[in-house]
């Protein structure tokens, strides 16, 4: 409180000299009229102008310089490599406008500034220049648009070509549940109102739906490397999204209603642990967890990469901690840890 009343005191202080010296100067008869800008003015903001455009620029080249290492590494999914090149192409056409128009607006205030005796010349409006103007942005958005909208297509084309895995993400405050459709690979029908805590049937799985016997349920999801999988996702409580940045794939989970998303892993979790840039960021960690259990903190064990399932919704006060680990594996090692998971009908089998 004493801190806050000299700070107050302090500010008012301030105000009464700025407001006594406001004073003075009106009582000076020859007192120039410093809220009219003059040629000087005009210039030292010309200059303070070239002086910003320099600082943008900077700032901006050190941004990549620093933090392009904190970025993901190459995408482990089939369609995640046509989603980056989109990206990165949007980001260099942004990057080269920003740079022609920042550059133009600020020398364009230097040179055309305001001089005593220099009329601006004023054109109510010129054809030609709105034609350039309006017609390259049309065409550019215009090719960014139907490009989009062209992987957009190709991404969310969830089918059943190829044989997919069918995997449900069942998201509730705050955790992940995955179910596989068993050897069928048919999902059974589920409801949450059919969650019977009692008889560990914890995702409302219809028991008279005899495709649900064989599903198995996992609190780590398996899949195997290369082959496609198609998600289907549910919410039990509120708006989750199943966010994999790894793979490029984000969905909402929305309560009520079943949402999809389909993708073929192509980077098994052994070899995406092998790859330089995910070699490095695991290095920089640990050397900050070895800093921390020096100093005896909290969650300073080393860590080693691993795929992860996160929520990308704000869905509670737990929100942060609503992640699930994803392991990518061979068709064998897939099908070897699938043979050793027990199914709904062994699970339920003893509490009826």
């Amino acid at each position: 409180m004493t801190a806050l009343l000299t700070l107050t005191v302090l500010a008012l202080v301030a105000i009464a000299i700025w407001q006594m010296t406001k004073i003075f100067e009106l009582s000076q008869l020859k007192t120039e009229k410093t809220e009219i800008a003059n040629d000087t003015d005009n210039k030292n903001n010309g200059y303070l102008l070239f002086a910003f455009l320099i600082f943008i620029y900077g700032i901006t080249i050190f941004c990549f310089a620093k933090y392009t290492k904190v970025l993901l590494p190459e995408a482990s999914s089939a369609h995640g490599g046509e989603y980056d090149q989109l990206m990165w192409v949007s980001f260099a056409i942004i990057f080269f406008v920003q740079f022609i128009t920042q550059a133009l607006l600020h020398y364009f205030g230097y040179k055309y500034r305001g001089e005593e005796g220099k009329k601006a010349l004023f054109f109510a409006d010129n054809d030609r220049l709105e034609f350039i103007w309006t017609i390259i942005p049309v065409v550019v958005l215009a090719g960014l648009i139907l490009w989009g909208l062209y992987t957009w297509t190709n991404i969310m084309d969830v089918n059943d070509e190829d044989d997919p895995l069918i995997v449900e993400l069942y998201a509730q405050q705050f955790n992940w549940t995955a179910r596989y459709g068993g050897e069928d690979n048919v999902l059974g029908d589920a409801n949450v109102r059919l969650i019977d805590i009692d008889k560990a049937n914890i995702l409302g799985l219809d028991e008279a739906d005899p495709n649900g016997e064989d599903d198995v349920i996992v609190k780590e999801l398996h899949l195997p490397v290369g082959r496609k999988v198609n998600f289907k996702m549910r919410s039990q409580d509120v708006l989750h999204s199943a966010y994999m940045p790894h793979f490029r794939a984000q969905m909402n989970c929305v309560p009520g209603m079943i949402t999809q998303f389909s993708f073929t892993p192509t980077v098994t979790t052994e070899e995406m642990r092998l790859n330089p840039d995910v070699v490095e960021k695991v290095k920089r960690t640990n050397a900050i967890r070895a800093e921390w259990a020096a100093e005896g903190r909290p969650n300073s064990d080393p860590w080693e990469f691993d795929y992860v399932l996160l929520c990308n919704k704000i869905c509670g006060k737990s929100h942060y901690n609503m992640q699930m680990k994803i392991i990518v594996e061979t068709e064998e090692e897939f099908n070897k840890w699938m043979a050793e998971q027990t199914t709904f009908k062994q699970t339920v089998a003893p509490a009826e």
